[in-house]
């Protein structure tokens, strides 16, 4: 959400970015509103993410609100409807958790981000790994994410909004 207006400007142009009008959520939201957020729009590509509030913490129950084997199967249907598209399609693998964040855990993200990349990979979706650039970027965090917030300020949203704007310009051009 935070670096579409970003990624926008940097493809003014080039490409025409929508965004879907809410929060995504988590993929059981997603695979409910998919055919809304879709429309009858002609989608050249689709860049797409879920995992942070599939893995986020439930305070009631102490699970996540999406398990790890629902997160996978929902994925998995999910990536059936976008390629129904005919879009070329760029998974944005989710982004570090810090320390101290409430109700979520790196190790979580980490295994989220796996059983993404193994369907990715299945489906030879290229993968936009926003967790690699945010992971060799830690001295600039301070700058870069909110302290144990899973959301970026407006200087890390620039530099996440930089690299989605790349891969999204590289697919159009193949």
């Amino acid at each position: 959400m935070y670096y579409t207006a970003e990624v926008r400007h940097l493809l003014t142009g080039k490409a025409s970015v929508y965004r879907i009008p809410d929060n995504g959520q988590n993929t059981a939201h997603g695979l409910k509103n998919l055919d809304y957020w879709l429309g009858d729009g002609n989608w050249a590509v689709i860049h797409f993410n879920f995992g942070l509030h599939d893995l986020a913490i439930v305070p009631t129950t102490g699970k996540q609100e999406i398990s790890l084997e629902d997160y996978e199967k929902n994925l998995r249907q999910i990536v059936q409807r976008l390629r129904a598209t005919g879009a070329k399609l760029i998974w944005a693998s989710t982004t570090p958790v810090p320390e101290g964040t409430r109700f979520r855990s790196e190790a979580d993200v980490v295994a989220y981000n796996a059983a993404a990349k193994t369907i990715m990979d299945e489906d030879q979706i290229p993968i936009n790994n926003l967790h690699a650039l945010v992971e060799a970027n830690q001295d600039k965090m301070e700058r870069w994410q909110y302290p144990h917030n899973v959301h970026f300020r407006a200087e890390g949203s620039v530099e996440l909004a930089a690299q989605v704007a790349k891969y999204i310009q590289g697919a159009l051009k193949k």
